[in-house]
């Protein structure tokens, strides 16, 4: 059973003067259960809006919506007992410790005491849960915000740009616990973002958005491979002469890093070693060239660098 399910989902907002604005334009996604999936687009792209589709906060205008197998928002209230989320900034009282914070929420939502404990601990914040909120840092605030949405030991974890505005060292504490958050098995997570180095590192699959749909889905590994560049990176004993007989061969070339060949578009990596082989360059190492995720959403959505 997916834990998110939308389809032919549609957001139009009527600004001042009757002019509308599509925030999201016929999109299609499906979050298999388990695991870290990626919500990629920049920034207008529908990453938000979808959330709060899914979270009963926004009403679509069109297309149909299920969260852990239910519809929303009608059988929303049946099922978002077993949802977190973190959307925005976090909202505490700056005065009170984070493991007070913890514990006015666990009371509300009728969580047993003990469980409060335990999400510090996921969340690595059991040393500084006596220090008072306002003394947070904003990555430690960040992961305040995730121990509340995880309080109720959600099966599905929807976290909306958790990294935005964190030092270095704040997104690589957050990037680990959502590592941690989507090996246990137990809990699906759902992350939005912007940065492609956040998807790449944490995300088993992704969906990438642009203008309000999608435009392409799957494991990361099989969209990296939808952008594949056809290039081979040619390690020989003597790189220009090696490069000057691919040349002469028909094949485009140009200089790569630590003195190697970059062959561009190359139909067999085979025919490299045999031309090369015929002129007495014998290969020393062959690599195709696999793109990182920047590459893959760039050739993707027709962005420009």
């Amino acid at each position: 059973m997916p834990a998110v399910q939308m389809s032919g989902v549609a957001k139009t907002y009527r600004r001042r003067g009757g002019q509308e604005l599509r925030a999201l334009d016929g999109l299609d996604m499906t979050v298999e259960s388990g695991g870290v999936h990626g919500l990629l687009g920049p920034n207008g792209s529908g990453k938000t809006t979808s959330i709060r589709v899914l979270l009963g906060l926004v009403r679509p205008s069109a297309g149909d919506v299920r969260l852990l197998d239910r519809p929303v928002p009608t059988d929303l209230p049946r099922v978002i007992g077993e949802v977190g989320a973190l959307v925005e900034t976090p909202l505490f009282f700056p005065g009170f410790t984070g493991r007070r914070n913890l514990e006015l929420l666990a009371e509300t939502a009728g969580v047993p005491a003990p469980r409060v404990e335990e999400c510090l601990e996921l969340v690595d914040l059991r040393e500084r849960a006596g220090d008072r909120f306002k003394g947070y840092s904003l990555g430690m605030k960040q992961r305040l915000g995730i121990a509340a949405a995880l309080l109720k030991a959600p099966r599905l974890l929807i976290l909306d740009e958790p990294s935005n505005g964190l030092d270095p060292a704040g997104i690589r504490d957050v990037r680990e616990l959502i590592r941690r958050l989507g090996s246990d098995g137990r809990t699906t997570v759902l992350l939005s973002s912007h940065l492609l180095a956040e998807i790449q590192q944490v995300c088993d699959s992704v969906t990438i958005l642009a203008r309000g749909r999608q435009v392409a889905a799957g494991p990361v590994s099989s969209v990296l491979d939808r952008a594949g560049t056809g290039d081979v990176r040619v390690a020989v004993p003597d790189p220009a002469a090696g490069a000057a007989v691919l040349h002469g061969a028909g094949f485009s070339v140009s200089p790569a890093p630590d003195g190697q060949i970059l062959v561009h578009g190359a139909p067999a990596p085979g025919e490299i070693t045999r031309v090369l082989a015929g002129h007495g360059h014998y290969v020393e190492e062959l690599v195709r060239v696999t793109p990182d995720l920047e590459s893959a959403f760039l050739a993707i959505t027709g962005e420009q660098a």
